[in-house]
Parts: structure tokens; C-alpha cells; sequence
């Protein structure tokens, strides 16, 4: 069977079956006592389990099936859940992480996984230092072998089969130790037990006991109108059994077991008598509701499409964008009525197409985030510090190429919630806060942008020790720190090399700062704002394009050569005098609205070759970043247009405030200015 086709839907579905034991155990951790998650988690690790298995990635299956063994016996009581047996749980879903990303990066999926199995075999055993927080449910004798594994079902069917006759039975048996073919006897014993009654329920499960995953002894439960002796003279008789106890339980022994359980009632006396004629109990005895959802499965209505093959459609709809172009500038230039018309419609089947694929490429930012959760719990821990992280609007959805590059900007600036934002339980005591901080993540969209902000009730961020330290290290003057408003100097905290941490850790900052971040944040075409109140909190809130590939500009002409500049950047253009030019520090100034905006020529900046002459009147586009703001001097407007962004390449890397070109319809290709470089 050639498994290559299948790696990649082996590697996704792997990581959201992964994906989803993260978030489950999470929960679990809250609600140690239910049942339903446990169950999820099983699910989520058994699917895995038999996925490594077909793709032949053995250490990636064993692991998950010694995982798959614990989860199995706190699902049947005889563990119970405790943070010990979690966090060796969480250690296992790490190594298990490791793997599939080896195999996605190429690798075989090996990995030394034995210490973490040696742990969940202990733990299955019981016979961890974690034994004093586990409750080994059922006497360990091998007389009362199952007592209380039964689940609510299971209970029901025992005592209806009781009440109408039968008699039920715990079987223990043991093979000889050099037993070759366990899984053979195994099924000979079943073939015994199946003539004389119906096999209810077995230990280890059916699954196990057919790969041989057991020891020696293995133990049955069967509802039946034959004796004790009877039942054992049989089972004795096959060959390679050694020993055989048969216990019967009684209706009492039953009753007790339901009341702990809080059964419910399900009435199924009829359902008892065909299971015990028919001898089909894994069909006939689901539950009506069981069935009814069985017959609900509905088709997918998802296809899992390559990231790659999207990319090469998004290149070939610039291309198209580009002709596009080109095309309405023939129709205007040959004024043929028949041409225009077609190309407008042109136009407006491939904006319609242009926004398919964009919403295609789309990703929900909750692939992001899913990860957070672990991590933040992880960093509480190594900190003692009590932590609850909120995340809203997961479903939010950004272009793939924004998803890929924010991650890291928010894993540090969730480090630094935890680690400097959020005080340790005594001094949110002290401050009469819960001990319990909040951390919230959360996005949104707003106009063509989405937010993204992080929000802490911690400590705040205080303005005399961000000013202190500033000044410290010469990042802004005594002077001018006292001209700043809060705003500024909480901004000061993104310059470079800047951090307020007493001693450096690698939590948070390692003594970086948070420069990284914002540079990455703009490099994307967004920005960072910070808010915060001492003591009560801050936040952090991250402003990012929907998407980068095609954006709207304002092309601007320089001498003979074009531009763009995107709209995003732009507050407002206009004509202004040559007399309400100013200077000021040796800078030419405008007064913009009651504010002093500085003037850049782009002609200057760019080189391009022009005549010394004087003029009147100048064109003047007003950019902002942040609260700076500066005024672009051009030679006229062109107007708004969407263009393809392409970039310069690896040969033209460090070109100074040009972030890409365009090729426009005319077939003349645009610089796109990067108006945060010419602010800064």
C-alpha cells in the first residue's frame, strides 16, 4: 500500500486530534470528575493510535496506546484523575507533538519516548510516587476481579438479565506463562463462554486481548443459567489455561454498584432476552438514542486543499489582476462601447473572484491561539502563579500569511502578561485582588483590519520606572520625558534593548524587550498600541491587515516615474502653497490642522533626476504612523487603485522605505512606498 498519498491528511488530522487532547485535558484539569472528557480524550488518542499504526510509525502508536491504557482505567474508576497522572498525560502529548512535527518536517517520527511510558505503565500499575493520589477502585484479590467497572449500561443489563433469571459471573483467567498464541486461547475461551451464556463486558477490552496486549491473566463477566462449576469444569477444559476462579455476584452487589453510580433507569427487559437468544450484544444492546445518532452522520462539506496549490492560484489571479489593468486602459484609449462593456464586466467577475480566493486563504486565528492555552498554564506553574486565560473571537479570520508571522509576536507578549503583568497570589492578596489572575486574548474585526489584544489585571505598567530606566539608557532625554504622555512612555517599553525586568529569566523578555515584536507587527503592515493603568492593568492591542497580497494604493507621479502609496497609511492629500512651507530645525514644516507636520520630498529621498523648478502649488499626500504623521511632497496624483503587491526579490532586500512594486496596466511597474520607514 503506498502510504505517501496519505501523509499529509495523517499529519493534519494527527495535529488536530493532538490539538483537541490539549484542550480536553485542560478542561479536565477543572472538571476532574467527568466522564465525558476523559471519554473525548480517549477517543481523540485511540483514532491516533490506529492512524500511526497503518502509517507504520511504531514509537508514535505504543506511545498512544500506554496513553490510551490510563485514560481507559480512570474512564472505568480504577484510577482517578489527579495533577500528577495529568501532568504525565500533558508530558506524553508533548513527546507525541515532537513526533508528528518530525514526520511533517521529513523525519521518521522516532523519538526516546521510555521514560514517559515507563511513567504511564506505573501510573496504570499503580505503583507510581503518584500511587498515594490514585484510588485503585475494586479489592485487588483476584476473587472480586471487576467490581464498579461497569459503566451505567452496562449495570442496566446485568440487573434486568438478573431479575429474569440469569446469573452473573466474573471470570478470572490465567494462561501458562510460555503461552505462545494468547490471543488463540483467548478466543477458544470466548467460544466456551459464548455456548453457555453472553459475554457483558472483558478485562482488558476486546481489542486489547485480540493483540495480545496482557499480561497472563485476562477477566470476563457473562450473564448465564449454568453453575459455578459447570462455568469452570468448561473453561478448564482448553488448553493452556492454569487456573480459573468464577465468582457470582449478587443482586445486592449490583444494586450497590448502581446507587454509587447514579444509574438511570433504562427500561431494556426486552432487549436482555433477544441479547441473550441472539447472542449479537454489541449490536442489539445499544440504546435507542445511540442508534438514532449512528444514522445522523452527516457527509463533510470540507476539502482539505495544499497551502501551495493556493498560493500558485493567488499568483495566477495577480497575473489576471495585472491584464486586468491593462485591458480597461486599452478600453478607455480605443473608446469602443463593445469593449468597455465586457471589460467592466470582466472587472466585476474578477473582483468577485478576487474576494473567493482571499476568503479562501483565509484562516481562523483559533490555530494560533490553540496553542496558548498549555503554555500559559505551563509558565503559571514554573511562576506559582495563579492563572485563568480567557480567549474570545478564535473564529476571527486573517490571511494565511499574517497567521504564519504572528505567532511569535504573541507568544512574547503573553510571556510578558504572565510574567510582569500578573503579580504572584500574595501580592494580589496584599492589593485586594483575587489570588487568581485574569489573563484575555482576544480578536476582532474592525473596517479592513483585524485587532488582536491581550489583557491582564495585573500590575500595570508605571510610568517613573519605564521613564527611569529610559533614561537610563538614553532613550529619551530628562527634557523631553517629562513633555511625554502616558501613552508615549508606555510605547518607550518597544524601543530596542529596553526591559524593566529585576533579573533577566527566560520567561519573558530574556532582556530583549519587546522591539522584536513591534518591528515584526509592522513588517506585516500593522502596529502595536499600548494601555495601561497601574495596578489594574494593561493592554496590548495589535492592529493587522486582513491580508497583504492585494492592497489599495494611491498612485502618485514623480517626474516621469510612478508610485504607491497604500491607502491604509494615508490620512487625507492636498494642494498646499509654496509660501505655507516653513521651517523649523532645520526641517520644512506645514501647519496641518493645528499640528506641525513635517515635509519629506519624495523626489529627494528617492533620487529621481529632475529640473530645478520653482513651483506655486505642491501636491502633498498626509501619512501617519502611530500619532507621528508627516506630509509626502509629490508632483501630482494619479488616483486609487488596487494592486497586486509583489516583492522586490532577494537581490534588493535592504531598499530603504520601498516595501514591494506593482506592475500597473500599462505595463510601467509602481514602487510601493513604505511610509513607516520614512516616518520613523
Amino acid at each position: 500500500m503506498e502510504l505517501n498519498q496519505y501523509l499529509e491528511v495523517f499529519i493534519e488530522e494527527s495535529k488536530e486530534h493532538l490539538q483537541a487532547c490539549n484542550q480536553h485535558l485542560l478542561e479536565l484539569e477543572k472538571n476532574p470528575e467527568d466522564l465525558s472528557i476523559i471519554n473525548e480524550i480517549f477517543r481523540s488518542a485511540h483514532t491516533l493510535k490506529g492512524m500511526s499504526a497503518t502509517m507504520g510509525y511504531e514509537d508514535l502508536a505504543s506511545l498512544t496506546h500506554q496513553m490510551e491504557n490510563v485514560l481507559d482505567a480512570i474512564r472505568n474508576s480504577r484510577l482517578k484523575t489527579s495533577p500528577e497522572i495529568l501532568d504525565v498525560i500533558f508530558l506524553a502529548v508533548d513527546h507525541l507533538e515532537d513526533m508528528v512535527q518530525s514526520i511533517a518536517g521529513g523525519g521518521d517520527g522516532k523519538r526516546d519516548v521510555t521514560e514517559a511510558v515507563k511513567k504511564l505503565i506505573l501510573i496504570e500499575k499503580g505503583e507510581s510516587t503518584v500511587a498515594a493520589e490514585v484510588e485503585v477502585a475494586a479489592t485487588a484479590a483476584v476473587e472480586a476481579p471487576l467490581l464498579s467497572n461497569y459503566d451505567e449500561f452496562e449495570l442496566t443489563v446485568l440487573k434486568q438479565s438478573k431479575e429474569q433469571g440469569f446469573g452473573v459471573f466474573e471470570i478470572s483467567i490465567a494462561l501458562r506463562e510460555d503461552c505462545l498464541l494468547k490471543a488463540a486461547r483467548v478466543y477458544m475461551v470466548f467460544e466456551v463462554l459464548e455456548q453457555i451464556g453472553e459475554v457483558i463486558k472483558t478485562t482488558p477490552s476486546v481489542d486489547q486481548l485480540e493483540e495480545e496486549q496482557f499480561d497472563q491473566e485476562f477477566s470476563v463477566t457473562i450473564v448465564s443459567k449454568e453453575g459455578i462449576d459447570e462455568i469452570k469444569g468448561k473453561v478448564m477444559k482448553v488448553s493452556e489455561v492454569v487456573k480459573t476462579d468464577v465468582r457470582s455476584l449478587a443482586f445486592d452487589d449490583l444494586q450497590r454498584m448502581a446507587s454509587k453510580g447514579e444509574t438511570k433507569e433504562v427500561q431494556l427487559e426486552d432487549k436482555v432476552m433477544d441479547l441473550m437468544e441472539s447472542q449479537s450484544f454489541e449490536v442489539e444492546a445499544l440504546p435507542a438514542e445511540v442508534k438514532k445518532n449512528n444514522t445522523k452522520q452527516t457527509s463533510s462539506k470540507t476539502i482539505r486543499v495544499n497551502i501551495e496549490r493556493l498560493d500558485i492560484l493567488m499568483n495566477l489571479f495577480e497575473e489576471l489582476v495585472i491584464d486586468r489593468g491593462r485591458l480597461e486602459q486599452i478600453s478607455k484609449e480605443l473608446e469602443n462601447t463593445e469593449l468597455t462593456e465586457t471589460v467592466e464586466r470582466m472587472s466585476r467577475i474578477s473582483g468577485d473572484l478576487q474576494n473567493i480566493i482571499l476568503n479562501m486563504r483565509m484562516v481562523q486565528v483559533e490555530t494560533v491561539f490553540n496553542r496558548f492555552p498549555r503554555m500559559v498554564r505551563q509558565l503559571a506553574r514554573d511562576l506559582n502563579k495563579k492563572i485563568n486565560l480567557e480567549i474570545n473571537g478564535a473564529d476571527t479570520e486573517l490571511d494565511r500569511t499574517v497567521i504564519d508571522e504572528i505567532g511569535d509576536p504573541l507568544v512574547h507578549l503573553l510571556r510578558n502578561s504572565v510574567d510582569h503583568g500578573i503579580e504572584s497570589p500574595e501580592e494580589r492578596r496584599a492589593k485586594g485582588k483575587s489570588e487568581e489572575g485574569t489573563v484575555v486574548l482576544r480578536a476582532y474585526h474592525s473596517g479592513n483590519h483585524v485587532f488582536i489584544e491581550i489583557q491582564d489585571d495585573g500590575a500595570g505598567i508605571s510610568r517613573q520606572k519605564v521613564l527611569k530606566k529610559a533614561i537610563s539608557k538614553g532613550i529619551v532625554t530628562e527634557q523631553s520625558a517629562s513633555g511625554l504622555t502616558d501613552k508615549q512612555v508606555f510605547e518607550l517599553i518597544l524601543s530596542s534593548g529596553f526591559s524593566t525586568a529585576e533579573k533577566i529569566s527566560d520567561i519573558s523578555g530574556r532582556g530583549v524587550g519587546l522591539d522584536v515584536v513591534k518591528n515584526t507587527i509592522e513588517s506585516l503592515g500593522g502596529k502595536i498600541s499600548i494601555d495601561s493603568t497601574e495596578n489594574a492593568g494593561s493592554i496590548f492591542s495589535i492592529q493587522l491587515p486582513l491580508t497583504l497580497s492585494i492592497i489599495s494604493v494611491m498612485l502618485v507621479e514623480i517626474q516621469r516615474e510612478k508610485f504607491a502609496i497604500p491607502l491604509s497609511s494615508i490620512i487625507e492629500t492636498a494642494i498646499i502653497k509654496d509660501t505655507d512651507i516653513m521651517n523649523a530645525h532645520n526641517q520644512k514644516v506645514i501647519d496641518f490642522r493645528g499640528k506641525v507636520v513635517p515635509l519629506l520630498f519624495l523626489k529627494d529621498i528617492f533620487e529621481v533626476p529632475s529640473e530645478a523648478v520653482e513651483e506655486q502649488f505642491h501636491s502633498v499626500i498626509i501619512v501617519r504612523k502611530g500619532d507621528k504623521m508627516a506630509g509626502l511632497i509629490v508632483d501630482s496624483f494619479i488616483g486609487q487603485q488596487e494592486v497586486v503587491l509583489k516583492s522586490l526579490g532577494n537581490y534588493l532586500t535592504n531598499v530603504f522605505a520601498i516595501s514591494g512594486a506593482t506592475i500597473l496596466g500599462d505595463g510601467q511597474v509602481a514602487l510601493i512606498v513604505d511610509c513607516n520607514a520614512l516616518i520613523k
